[in-house]
């Protein structure tokens, strides 16, 4: 890894990490995303970041298995790494590789350009989101605070 890569924890805040969202669906879920991260990032545009999402669904679901979905696009006018981590109260149907639904996402938004960082991020996400250990521990949080916390804390082995 070079120094310009970011590291997963260098992209998530406490404003970007909320505990127990109701969510009905996959599309609510996503239009959730997009005003939490547009509600925090002023320049982006909700309509934009949602539709890039549900166009990157379109390909391919991002929901690798047991749980957990990767939402990810690349935004024009993203000028950085933007991560979300989120843990829905009810799971939601996903169209997951498993046919499980999801309660546990880490969305990913990266600039345009930034092709090869945003391979090397989901690289390390699916990887740490492989860990069992820690993603129990991400759904046994009670609040946004708790799952910010448990989320930096590094995977047990």
């Amino acid at each position: 890894m070079s120094d310009s890569t970011v590291n997963i924890d260098a992209i998530i805040s406490p404003a970007l990490t909320r505990c127990a969202v109701a969510g009905s669906s996959k599309k609510r879920v996503l239009e959730y995303v997009a005003h939490l991260v547009a509600d925090h990032f002023s320049f982006l545009d909700e309509n934009a970041l949602f539709n890039n999402l549900i166009c990157r669904e379109r390909l391919g679901s991002t929901g690798i298995g047991q749980g957990i979905a990767i939402p990810h696009c690349r935004l024009e006018n993203c000028d950085r790494v933007i991560g979300a981590l989120i843990t829905l109260e009810e799971k939601v149907p996903f169209d997951s590789i498993d046919n499980q639904p999801v309660d546990l996402l880490f969305v990913l938004i990266v600039p345009q350009e930034a092709t090869s960082e945003h391979l090397e991020l989901l690289s390390q996400l699916a990887q740490k989101f492989n860990n069992q250990a820690y993603c129990d521990s991400l759904r046994r949080c009670q609040s946004d605070s708790e799952l910010y916390e448990a989320a930096m804390k590094p995977p047990a082995s």
